[in-house]
């Protein structure tokens, strides 16, 4: 079947050749019963080729259902996969269907592989090495006939090396690989998609047709579109709606793409992730301030009272409160002086002058103020609370997941 009456007939635009290519091979691999894993970000439309795969193959008059691995919780994902007999766990009050049971002879299409935990990952390979699976609760073993296709926004191979994902199970579903291109790898298409989404609109919300200039057209497909196709079409609908004109130019364009992609850490030219902590840096080095003019305090204290008064018994109201010298740079220099006023001021207000090391050990460590050391530190904090689960320890840093997996790679903290 030719390439273009599968665009037709799945209304798929765009003439890239990665597309084309990845077109090509889900029509190549449709009549086989191979596993297929299809790779791409969020919003490129991997279910599409699902279901162009299920849709080519003997089993299109079959069941097909996609799953959502990581909308599943934890604890009822076997249960929804795999089925369960009565009285298996608190609520389950009555015997109920998988989706493997219920799919039999079908497809079924596992969106976000990635997400699926590491037990049920063990009762998925079994599955598909053998084609038999075990309700929760029961010892029974049954038999079904399903064609598995798999799809993933993250780099399994990643995931394999820090344990999160088993590596058998990985090369079992790799049989045949699908790679969706991101929209920015196939910016001839943009305009195209854009037009078609557009042309959508006007008739969903009869309207007339909104047309790009040439200057929109040229900022439009320079920006990255972190969010792919989707984003595209949100934007053409928006733009639909809220241009008074019907001629879009380059200032009306502009208004509707994002100043600022949805990074939460800033980004280089060249993708990679900078370290512009401006705002950070300062608030670190107050902290680091005031720590440092505690300690002096401290001093000041224990040496006003020769180490025999607590600081909470000392009546400061005569005594002027000394102003600390400058910080000088050289390492060397363990102690800090206090400002001696003058003799005037000295007569009214008895002020006392510290220039020895205290006769307590004080911590004068210098404070690292690397960025890098900090963030590094607060990964370490994060998945030692959260016990080496990174899902939660990236949404407890503010961090995508996929954040957080490159700068565990990058500051080497695999186990």
């Amino acid at each position: 079947m030719e390439l273009q009456s599968i665009k037709q007939r799945f209304k798929i635009i765009g003439n890239s050749p990665a597309l084309n290519n990845a077109l090509d091979i889900a029509v190549r691999v449709a009549s086989t019963n191979l596993s297929v894993l299809i790779t791409g970000e969020s919003g490129v439309g991997k279910e599409v080729f699902s279901q162009i795969i299920h849709t080519l193959s003997s089993r299109k008059h079959e069941n097909f259902i996609a799953v959502n691995c990581g909308a599943i919780p934890e604890g009822t994902i076997d249960s929804e996969l795999f089925g369960h007999e009565k009285g298996a766990f608190t609520g389950a009050h009555d015997k109920r269907k998988g989706y493997f049971e219920t799919v039999n002879n079908g497809t079924i299409f596992l969106d976000e592989i990635g997400e699926m935990p590491i037990g049920t990952q063990a009762r998925l390979l079994r599955l598909l090495e053998s084609g038999e699976f075990i309700k929760v609760g029961s010892s029974n073993v049954q038999k079904t006939d399903v064609r598995i296709i798999a799809a993933t926004n993250v780099d399994l191979p990643k995931l394999v090396q820090i344990g999160k994902f088993r590596e058998d199970l990985y090369y079992r579903l790799n049989t045949v690989p699908i790679h969706v291109p991101a929209l920015r790898e196939r910016k001839d298409d943009i305009v195209l998609l854009f037009r078609k989404f557009a042309s959508d609109f006007a008739e969903q919300y009869r309207t007339p047709l909104i047309q790009l200039d040439d200057d929109a057209k040229l900022s439009l497909t320079k920006y990255r579109f972190p969010g792919n196709v989707r984003e595209l079409k949100n934007i053409a609908e928006q733009v639909s709606v809220l241009s008074k004109d019907r001629i879009i130019k380059k200032e009306d364009i502009l208004r509707f793409l994002p100043d600022n992609e949805l990074n939460t850490l800033p980004m280089l030219s060249n993708g990679q992730e900078a370290s512009s902590f401006s705002d950070r840096e300062i608030l670190y080095k107050m902290i680091f301030d005031i720590k440092n003019d505690l300690n002096e305090l401290k001093k000041f204290v224990w040496n006003a009272t020769n180490g025999n008064v607590q600081s909470s018994e000392i009546d400061f109201s005569d005594v002027a409160i000394p102003k600390i010298s400058e910080r000088k740079n050289d390492a060397s220099h363990s102690s800090n002086f206090l400002h001696v006023p003058d003799k005037e001021s000295a007569d009214d207000n008895p002020t006392i002058i510290i220039n020895e090391t205290p006769a307590y050990e004080v911590n004068t460590e210098e404070q690292s103020l690397s960025l890098m050391d900090m963030e590094k530190d607060l990964i370490i904090k994060a998945l030692e609370k959260h016990k080496n689960k990174r899902k939660d320890a990236a949404f407890d840093l503010g961090i995508s997941e996929r954040t957080l997996y490159r700068k565990i790679k990058e500051y080497n903290l695999e186990k």
